[in-house]
């Protein structure tokens, strides 16, 4: 129970953070060029790849409950963040994330941009693409480095999702050569919040010396019920957004 969770998490996690990468590695490469670009997406991988090597063993040093309590937190951190913009956005608070707008602003200024050339590189094009891949990747990072410090096998799980989804976003990239715009983002950032937030309050409460009823079975448990509570604060917000609009619309006649 505990691996399916968690590779799916780790999964949609990184699906989603690649699918904003891809969009702006597409952007640049298209318009610009692919050599330096693609130098940029390299330059980015090797750094997060020394990033997880450097903390990913030393939490390793810390024992096992406190490391729970840390990683429970960090995840709840990530989940509470994620879920609160997909609840805004659900509810209409917030407007959805266009993959398509924000792929035409960046070849919009990526052809606005001067060409310097430093090193034989077109420095626009490497500092843009490292820049989106680093830091969309460094946030999978931290998942699949705090998915793997709490549990058993847990860096193999979390970076073979982790793997998985760059092959396949990558692939539809290549082929489609356009951002992923039919991706239900909002509902990938939705699912990624409740699946990182369940694993939060389940480590944490288990790194404060707490015992879940039946163990892992009590993570679609607390899965069901954030959904409830995350469904019902849509609910209201979004009646409370109609409400809004319609007291505006009351003033202007």
């Amino acid at each position: 129970m505990r691996i399916v969770f968690l590779f799916l998490a780790a999964f949609l996690a990184s699906a989603v953070e690649m699918v904003e990468a891809l969009t702006i590695v597409l952007a640049v490469g298209v318009t610009r060029g692919w050599r330096s670009t693609l130098i940029g997406v390299g330059a980015a991988a090797l750094a997060l790849a020394a990033v997880v090597a450097a903390l990913g063993p030393a939490l390793t040093i810390i024992p096992i409950d406190a490391l729970r309590l840390v990683v429970g937190g960090l995840l709840l951190v990530f989940g509470l963040q994620w879920l609160r913009k997909a609840i805004l956005r659900a509810s209409g608070f917030v407007p959805l994330h266009d993959e398509e707008s924000i792929y035409a602003r960046e070849r919009e200024e990526a052809q606005q941009a001067g060409r310097e050339l430093r090193a034989g590189l077109d420095w626009y094009s490497f500092t843009l693409s490292f820049k989106g891949v680093f830091l969309e990747g460094l946030e999978v990072a931290f998942i699949v480095i705090t998915f793997g410090a709490a549990g058993r096998h847990g860096v193999l799980i979390a970076a073979a999702a982790a793997v998985v989804a760059l092959v396949i976003v990558v692939l539809v990239g290549v082929l489609a050569r356009a951002p992923l715009a039919r991706v239900p983002e909002n509902t990938l950032k939705f699912s990624v919040g409740l699946l990182l937030t369940t694993f939060g309050i389940f480590w944490g409460a288990e790194g404060a010396g707490a015992s879940w009823p039946g163990s892992d079975a009590a993570l679609p448990g607390i899965l069901g019920f954030l959904v409830l509570v995350s469904l019902g604060l849509v609910r209201a917000l979004r009646r409370k957004r109609e409400l809004q609009v319609a007291s505006m619309v009351g003033v202007e006649a």
